[in-house]
């Protein structure tokens, strides 16, 4: 089984992303793993588009991206995105369509609840959020989903939103919630762990 692992590089105020730190910890604690591609992608719709399409064209069974989200206090595992060009949680603004003619969302065929309830039992603060939030978050799933159903290619696709690290909350003068990378990395290695499994019964069937 292939799997693509992406995070996003710093933007805005933050000199860290929370997605790209989880991810480089998970990397130290168990190497390159076997089957598993990661990416750094940058915080810019045009470059993002043309660094994702070129990734996708070599194959993957699975795709699974992060992002980090201000002001979470959990781990949150994405259930749709939607065809929408801009930060959706903008009251009152209108944005166009990421794709003129795409359907207007996507939904992931990850089983959400059954890594909700794994991380939960094991200790780690997550949950299910039916919105991918904001701007490239959405747009990179979105994107990635719109490219496998042009080319009529099976493969899952899923989102998690990572929340800030507490050095990245230290040198911040908001008041928000944290999570330790090494948390955050072990969560990534659980839902690895899940796809993995769940992909080499699929391909022995």
């Amino acid at each position: 089984m292939r799997l693509l692992l992406t995070a996003f590089e710093p933007y805005d105020i933050w000199e860290q992303n929370s997605s790209w730190e989880a991810l480089v910890t998970y990397l130290h604690h168990h190497g390159s793993v076997p089957g598993i591609t990661t990416r750094r992608y940058p915080v810019d719709l045009e470059k993002l588009q043309a660094r994702l399409e070129k990734d996708l064209s070599q194959g993957f069974d699975a795709v699974l991206h992060l992002g980090q989200a201000p002001g979470s206090s959990r781990v949150q595992m994405e259930a749709i995105a939607l065809n929408v060009a801009g930060m959706t949680e903008a009251a009152g603004d209108f944005f166009g369509p990421l794709v003129d003619e795409g359907p207007v969302a996507y939904r992931t065929k990850f089983p959400l609840g059954d890594w909700n309830h794994h991380l939960r039992g094991l200790g780690i603060p997550s949950s299910v959020s039916f919105h991918a939030g904001t701007y490239l978050c959405n747009a990179v799933m979105y994107l990635t989903h719109r490219w496998h159903q042009v080319r009529k290619q099976e493969c899952k696709i899923g989102f998690i939103h990572l929340p800030l690290t507490p050095e990245q909350v230290l040198h911040s003068r908001r008041d928000l919630p944290s999570m330790p990378r090494e948390q955050s990395a072990q969560a990534i290695a659980h839902v690895l762990e899940l796809i993995l499994k769940t992909g080499a019964h699929s391909l022995l069937a």
